[in-house]
């Protein structure tokens, strides 16, 4: 690697680190400030909130990784275009260009490990800081396995549950607000539980109408023969790995707004990884044309707001339906690549 590639290497990557530190710092701020209450009210352990931290680390690390690339590149090239460097580079006969394609090996690396981040430890700290640690901080076991509006349309019949839970992780779920159809006639009840084993529905009070009578209340348990299969509830995509989120996508059991989640999700664990090369050619590129260190401060905060825009609103224009899912997880690259590709042009 030439000498000269080395030191504008050296210079990025000092900034990389600081950009790392002050993106953690700025996330964790914003974290405690908005749980610090709860600490406090619930008296937490020390080791308790340690715990609950720890586990929300991976999450804030990969946004820290994209973002300090656009804050170390546009930084360490404007004290560069302070003190003359880049115009004695360009005065020795080095295109401006050739210093923007090496920085992309470096990210190239950061971008495996966002990966990794992404793949293994976002979702399982996601899943202890949802999931188990604060109701550890409460001094409560977590919610049962639940899920909402379950519906069963074998033929001639409809099954309906406004929620069925699962406490106990057995055969036996407790139902809410149920109604079943079967030909003429609608039964409703407001609880109920369905036992897996013997594949039945048993309904507490329920009510009966059939065309041309008045409604019947049974007053003893209504079974009901029900033949479907007790699944585990739909997780949050954001807490299962990458090959999780494939085998949800092959089955039948999502709907159509959970599926343009869990696509979205998967898109976004290659998209977001690949942001971190993006953005080294993007600034790269535009950090060649800053003259002042003020510009390049003014650069970061309008690239990273420009990059928070598009990343805050993809994933609700995917979860509506308006933009393709996988769309909408490239769009953050696709506009940076291009952004990229003007700036290389003015320079070239």
């Amino acid at each position: 690697m030439p000498l000269l590639t080395r030191s504008v290497l050296k210079e990025v990557l000092r900034w990389y680190a600081a950009g790392i530190a002050l993106f953690m710092i700025l996330q964790m701020a914003d974290a405690l400030s908005s749980t610090v209450a709860n600490l406090i009210s619930y008296r937490a352990p020390l080791e308790k909130a340690a715990f609950a931290f720890l586990s929300i680390l991976p999450s804030f690390l990969n946004k820290a990784l994209v973002l300090a690339v656009a804050f170390a590149i546009l930084l360490a090239f404007s004290r560069m275009q302070q003190d003359s460097e880049l115009k004695a580079i360009s005065a020795g006969g080095i295109r401006p260009l050739n210093l923007v394609w090496p920085l992309a090996l470096p990210f190239a690396v950061v971008g495996a490990l966002a990966f990794f981040n992404a793949d293994r430890l976002v979702p399982a700290g996601l899943d202890i800081w949802q999931n188990r640690a604060w109701y550890d901080i409460y001094g409560q076991g977590p919610p049962a396995p639940s899920q909402d509006t379950y519906t069963y349309a074998p033929a001639g019949a409809l099954y309906y549950a406004g929620r069925v839970t699962n406490d106990a992780g057995g055969r036996v779920a407790q139902l809410q607000g149920v109604m079943v159809q079967r030909g003429d006639e609608t039964i409703t009840a407001s609880s109920g539980t369905w036992d897996t084993g013997k594949r039945t529905w048993t309904l507490q009070n329920a009510w009966i109408v059939r065309p041309g009578q008045n409604p019947v209340q049974q007053l003893r348990p209504l079974v009901i023969p029900q033949g479907d299969t007790l699944a585990p509830p739909v997780r949050d995509s954001r807490e299962l790995v990458t090959s999780e989120l494939r085998r949800a996508l092959g089955s039948d059991r999502l709907d159509a707004t959970q599926r343009r989640e869990y696509t979205f999700q998967l898109a976004t664990r290659y998209a977001d990884p690949l942001t971190a090369i993006v953005f080294a050619l993007a600034a790269g590129v535009l950090g060649l044309l800053i003259r002042s260190r003020a510009a390049a401060f003014a650069s970061v905060v309008v690239f990273i707001a420009l990059f928070y825009v598009l990343w805050t609103t993809a994933p609700g224009l995917a979860r509506a339906g308006a933009m393709d899912p996988t769309l909408a997880a490239w769009l953050p690259n696709m506009v940076f690549l291009g952004l990229a590709g003007v700036l290389a042009w003015r320079l070239r």
